[in-house]
């Protein structure tokens, strides 16, 4: 694979050491931290018409590491309006940037294409990595789709579909009991085969694939007053914001859009080192319904308190009842497929809505479609009579 002309570095997020532009290097830097690819962001030509005219995510490959990847048309994402949920919380608009829509039906597509694509460059035959569920699924399809070997080791309460489709897809799907650590700690211990990972930021990539998302919402004309998002491994907020700034770099935003990262009550690892001002620490008994959030240690955590606090974010909880209540609200009035992750960031802007002004403009980002979580949602619905 051919690097882009502007792909410079990878740089040392703990130290701002740069390194050599490798993006199939794995791993942490010396310093135990995640590396972050660095661009030549002045040799890149771009204005809002040439965002308005992007597809997908390979279509920004002056920003991205290569000029192009393992796709499967991922991004491109539709912005849909949300009028009743808008009226509900006060404000002028409200948009659900509805990742669902990408291959499997989760933003981590964005991801793992950029992830698979430096394992062939990398020369890799077998991809591993450990998944809360979506991830397993999209790495087994693009490993798929790259004639790769894959494995993708779940926790038990994953969702169904996920661990189906990881199969259907060809990837080796193994169970661990228990919750996502114990998925990280089985494909640690277990699989003694040589394999390149495409575990979040350990890849070095992959968080890149999620500064897409800013780039469609600029070039659709959406500079919002605030993008909510579901924090997990802390990946997708990490990327969004880095895109936000390259476009402010650029000179295509006056502004960064405040970001809030949304996590449950029951598993706030990154909530709790922003309100203390304290480094990210392991969650202890970690209990939320949402499997997809449920990540007690996340690997991006101090990255996502700096990356919001930079926007003049945070990052807010929301309990399970609010997050399943806003996923079946939003579906409800905007047909948009939300899952119960997605619920998570709508739950947050209800909960912050008194914040903003009567002419704000607030978009909410479904990272999963609702069938991969409809059993919850249902549960939900039948908890009230209904």
């Amino acid at each position: 694979m051919d690097q882009s002309d502007a792909f410079r570095a990878l740089r040392c997020t703990a130290t701002g050491e740069e390194l050599a532009a490798d993006p199939t290097r794995t791993g942490p830097s010396e310093a135990g931290a995640p590396v972050d690819p660095v661009y030549d962001v002045d040799a890149v030509d771009w204005d809002h018409a040439f965002l308005a005219d992007a597809r997908s995510v390979w279509d920004f490959a002056d920003l991205l590491p290569f000029e192009s990847g393992v796709s499967a048309a991922e991004g491109g994402t539709p912005l849909v309006d949300a009028p009743a949920l808008a009226d509900e919380l006060g404000v002028d608009s409200l948009f659900v940037k509805d990742e669902g829509r990408n291959p499997t039906g989760t933003v981590l597509d964005r991801g793992l294409s950029l992830a698979v694509t430096a394992a062939v460059d990398a020369g890799a035959d077998l991809v591993a990595h450990a998944s809360a569920g979506n991830s397993g699924q999209s790495g087994a399809a693009y490993a798929g789709r790259a004639s790769l070997r894959s494995y993708a080791f779940v926790p038990s309460r994953a969702p169904f579909p996920n661990k189906a489709m990881t199969n259907v897809h060809g990837g080796d799907m193994r169970v661990a009991g228990g919750r996502y650590p114990d998925a990280v700690e089985a494909l640690q211990t277990q699989l003694k085969s040589d394999w390149f990972t495409l575990q979040e930021f350990d890849n070095p990539v992959r968080h890149e694939g999620y500064k897409t998302i800013a780039y469609e919402l600029v070039g659709e004309g959406c500079v919002p007053d605030a993008v909510f998002v579901p924090a997990s491994t802390g990946e997708v907020v990490y990327g969004l914001v880095k895109g936000f700034r390259e476009l402010d770099e650029l000179g295509l935003v006056d502004d960064l859009p405040r970001v809030v990262a949304a996590q449950p009550t029951g598993c706030a690892p990154i909530a709790a080192a922003f309100d203390s001002g304290r480094e990210v620490e392991a969650w202890n008994q970690p209990d939320t319904i949402v499997g997809e959030l449920e990540i007690p240690d996340p690997t991006g955590g101090d990255l996502v308190v700096d990356a919001v606090d930079a926007t003049g974010g945070r990052v807010v909880t929301v309990d399970d009842d609010a997050i399943l209540g806003s996923a079946v609200a939003a579906a409800q009035t905007t047909a948009v497929d939300v899952g119960s992750a997605g619920g998570a960031a709508a739950a947050a802007a209800d909960a912050l809505a008194d914040e903003f002004d009567e002419d704000a403009t607030l978009v909410v980002v479904n990272t999963e479609a609702g069938v991969k979580t409809a059993d919850i949602l249902r549960s939900h619905l039948m908890g009230q009579g209904i």
